[in-house]
């Protein structure tokens, strides 16, 4: 595929039915816990992408193996036994930069972690400073950034942690997907601002309870695990409603409709949030049997969100609020300087790029429609800057993409079914 991508352009209103991939966020999660369970598990319908791949290749280098049949991976969990010195790469992937480390500090042997050059600037102090806090050595030439060093010796003691994930609620999520496994277990205590992006959270604890964790998270701003075993547990993975963001958003910047298969009644899904993010731009949202259906008005209205929780959509919003009617506030958003690139700032300069105008807040945007022009838009090696490119592209005549191959993080292929969904 070219670096420079031609955005199919429409002036009719899609109609499409689309079929999503499995969930990025539940993959990496089984992954990590079946790698941790007390005997195989087989996912079904997991996501197979750059950033799962590189979960399952992390993992496997800890000792664990992962194969794959068609569309189920057995996972059969790490093995014991003192291991030789390794490096995972974990790419640009949150996930496997801040879910392995506390997964590798139980292993016999120093695991380094590096990733993307992107990667070494991403915040990492908080995992670093935690597993110091429960007895693990951490060798990071004082960078607190990557690359680092976690020299395990095969367990944890475990117990008492206070840290800061304000940045990023993976930090948390972390501590509490492998503290089952620590001799004392771990009481996560947070201490700063709201924890962005709690559903991850729901999500999280959801997984460890399917298999026999014992959580509590009845104190406001504590989390406890208690040490046990984790039991193996098969498990088919949802679609990644997140994903599912850029065709709700085509379909609402088309004024036209589209329906999305399978989408999970209950879900912790962050991404399950569209539904009331389409119905605030004005759009008509309806369940029919297993799918959503989306139907669009044919003028945006603008919007007022919080997105603290859903961080990860604000991109694909930004780019239909700039396609709106009336100006849209997104708040709660200041975490994502510190994701796969500033996204605050990139949606800014991408947008105002088309002749848009955009306002950055202490804690989010605002976004002020103006008539758009084509571009070559930029995408920091980040998939959700992409995907929103690509629903600019589907409105703004002359729309280019620099790497649209970047969405093969979360959604190998998009290219080719964002071509079939507006075709």
């Amino acid at each position: 595929m070219s670096s420079l991508w031609a955005a199919p352009f429409r002036t009719d209103p899609v109609d499409a039915t689309v079929s999503l991939p499995g969930s990025k966020s539940q993959t990496n999660r089984a992954l990590v816990l079946s790698a941790l369970a007390e005997g195989p598990s087989r996912l079904s319908r997991p996501l197979e992408s750059r950033d799962t791949l590189l979960m399952a290749d992390a993992l496997r280098a800890l000792g664990a193996t992962v194969t794959a049949d068609g569309d189920v991976w057995t996972v059969e969990p790490l093995a014991p036994g003192a291991r030789d010195a390794v490096t995972i790469d974990v790419g640009l992937a949150g996930t496997v930069m801040r879910f392995v480390p506390p997964v590798a500090a139980l292993v016999d042997g120093p695991v380094t972690f590096d990733g993307d050059l992107r990667a070494r600037e991403r915040p990492m102090a908080t995992t670093i400073t935690s597993l110091r806090s429960l007895g693990v050595r951490v060798d990071d030439d004082g960078r607190a950034t990557m690359p680092f060093t976690v020299a395990g010796v095969g367990h944890v003691a475990g117990g008492t942690v206070t840290i800061d994930a304000s940045a990023s609620s993976q930090f948390l999520s972390a501590l509490l997907l492998a503290g089952a496994r620590y001799e004392a277990g771990v009481d996560v205590r947070h201490d700063g601002p709201p924890v962005p992006s709690m559903p991850h959270v729901a999500m999280t604890l959801t997984e460890l309870r399917r298999r026999g964790v014992t959580v509590d998270d009845s104190a406001p701003g504590r989390w406890t695990v208690a040490p046990g075993p984790v039991a193996a547990y098969d498990t088919a993975i949802e679609p990644d409603l997140s994903n599912a963001g850029a065709f709700i958003a085509g379909a609402l910047v088309t004024a036209g409709r589209v329906r999305v298969q399978h989408w999970p009644r209950t879900t912790d899904q962050a991404g399950d949030r569209w539904r009331e993010i389409a119905t605030a731009f004005g759009a008509d949202v309806t369940f029919e049997g297993d799918d959503l259906v989306v139907s669009a008005p044919r003028d945006l209205r603008g919007i007022t969100l919080d997105l603290r929780d859903e961080g990860e959509l604000t991109p694909v919003v930004a780019a239909v609020a700039a396609l709106a009617t009336e100006p849209s506030r997104l708040t709660g958003i200041a975490h994502l300087r510190g994701h796969e690139t500033d996204r605050l700032a990139a949606l800014s300069t991408e947008i105002t790029r088309m002749g848009g105008a955009v306002d950055q807040l202490d804690d989010g945007l605002v976004i002020t429609p103006r008539p758009l022009h084509g571009a070559a838009l930029e995408t920091y090696e980040d998939h959700r800057m992409a995907h929103a490119a690509a629903v600019l592209g589907l409105a703004v005549k002359d729309t280019q993409v620099h790497d649209i191959a970047t969405t093969a993080k979360t959604y190998p292929g998009f290219a080719q079914a964002w071509e079939r969904f507006v075709s």
